[in-house]
């Protein structure tokens, strides 16, 4: 499964990617690679991570034409939208991606992540929202490696938090696919 992520430096792109290699391969036996590419500015810059996921060993670990294309921010969308091959699913922030070009070959879920992690108290936790409706939407890691693979990942003070915004976006999807 090749999949992009992508936004803007300060949303944790690069952190939402790791996360979902090393639930995959330290907690759901498959293997799994991330490359990434960011700007030269340190916030605010556009990012993106690469994760390949596979049942077997990724031989090659970068993405031409991801299966799943994760959209945090407007500029993302309008770059990679071009990207995913017929019938893949593309995810975005409904507040932060108001898509202009539209798809019909593939199938587009959107949630609200930075609003729900406002809600929460702390937008930082946006990208957590969209790791656990990413884990909801598209199965290809489950819920508990996700949620083994927070600890070790981010700070200790907050594991609770990111469960909770891991919850939250989970069931989001959840909803939206029943």
């Amino acid at each position: 499964m090749d999949i992009r992520f992508s936004g803007f430096g300060g949303q944790g792109i690069i952190k939402s990617g790791m996360l979902i290699g090393k639930a995959a391969s330290l907690f759901d036996s498959k293997f799994a690679t991330l490359t990434q590419s960011f700007g030269p500015e340190a916030r605010g810059g556009a990012c993106s991570a690469q994760v390949v996921i596979d049942s077997n060993a990724v031989l090659y670990p970068y993405i031409v034409t991801p299966e799943i294309l994760v959209a945090m921010s407007q500029e993302a969308y309008e770059k990679f939208i071009g990207d995913p091959k017929k019938g893949s699913i593309v995810l975005t922030d409904t507040d932060l991606v108001k898509p202009k070009t539209k798809r019909k070959d593939v199938k587009l879920f959107s949630i609200p992540a930075t609003r729900i992690a406002e809600e929460m108290g702390n937008r930082i936790f946006a990208n957590v929202v969209m790791v656990g409706f990413f884990t909801a939407i598209t199965g290809v890691v489950s819920i508990d490696a996700m949620k083994k693979a927070l600890p070790g990942s981010v700070p200790d003070r907050f594991i609770d938090k990111n469960i909770e915004a891991l919850e939250r976006g989970y069931t989001y999807g959840k909803e939206l696919t029943n």
